[in-house]
């Protein structure tokens, strides 16, 4: 990797949610990846206090909650700190389901516990028109597949947000806040390996789906090389919007 590469903080907020294929398709397009793996108890690794000498941010995803504070998941205080930093100074940040949970709570928007249930599985969700001038979602289909699997909606957007996706079961599944910082509500990074292993873990969340743990792992399965085809490309873009903060930093 080149010195002069842009570099992306990476924050695993668990091992469950690696950056998996997300990873390998900014790579690809010529970021440097620093990976913080911060699940609190595993002893691993420590956030920086700032992104000063970042020129992006992906937060991902895990099975805490958006809900819960500092005592019962520090790991995910900073997190939250470096989300605002990211909105203060329009970083190029993606947060991917519970990170998009963390970005809509820190910028000012509301979580709470899903009211319809979990949405579970391979789903799709449709651009608003907004989102065909937008950078990243505008060479998006219409309605591109996606994986699904959480608890917690997003109830109210940051004032300010731009809504550019929503589902059936959940309206707020993705926005943009000023410019660069993106929130996703939904997965675009697994392997079908890791949905077989988030299906095994989510009793409840399997339960309210209307397939069972293979049939879900089935569909999921079977929908990667079409996320794929969608989805790199986006994160290609995304790799465009750090390299230009980068060459606007240098």
């Amino acid at each position: 990797m080149s010195a002069s590469a842009a570099r992306l903080l990476v924050v695993v907020p668990s091992r469950t949610d690696p950056p998996a294929r997300l990873g390998d398709w900014l790579r690809a397009a010529g970021l440097e990846l620093d990976e913080c793996y911060v699940r609190a108890g595993e002893g691993e690794d420590q956030l920086p206090a700032t992104l000063d000498g970042y020129d992006g941010l992906l937060v991902l995803g895990g099975p805490q909650s958006a809900l819960v504070g500092p005592d019962e998941s520090p790991e995910l205080v900073g997190a939250r700190a470096l989300l605002r930093q990211a909105i203060a100074d329009d970083v190029p940040t993606l947060a991917v389901c519970l990170g998009a949970q963390l970005l809509a709570e820190v910028g000012g928007g509301r979580v709470r516990k899903g009211i319809d249930g979990p949405e579970v599985g391979a789903l799709l969700v449709a651009k608003r028109d907004v989102a065909d001038t937008d950078p990243l979602f505008g060479p998006l289909p219409m309605t591109p597949d996606v994986i699904q699997f959480h608890h917690d909606e997003i109830s109210q957007l940051p004032p300010g947000a731009t809504l550019l996706a929503s589902s059936p079961q959940y309206a707020n599944q993705a926005f943009r806040m000023g410019r660069h910082v993106y929130g996703i509500q939904f997965h675009i990074e697994t392997t079908p390996e890791i949905v077989a292993e988030w299906a095994e873990r989510d009793v409840v969340g399997v339960a309210a789906s209307p397939f069972d743990r293979d049939e879900i792992c089935a569909r999921t399965a079977a929908v990667h090389p079409d996320l794929e085809q969608v989805w790199a490309p986006f994160a290609g873009r995304f790799a465009d919007l750090v390299r230009s903060a980068a060459r606007q930093a240098a």
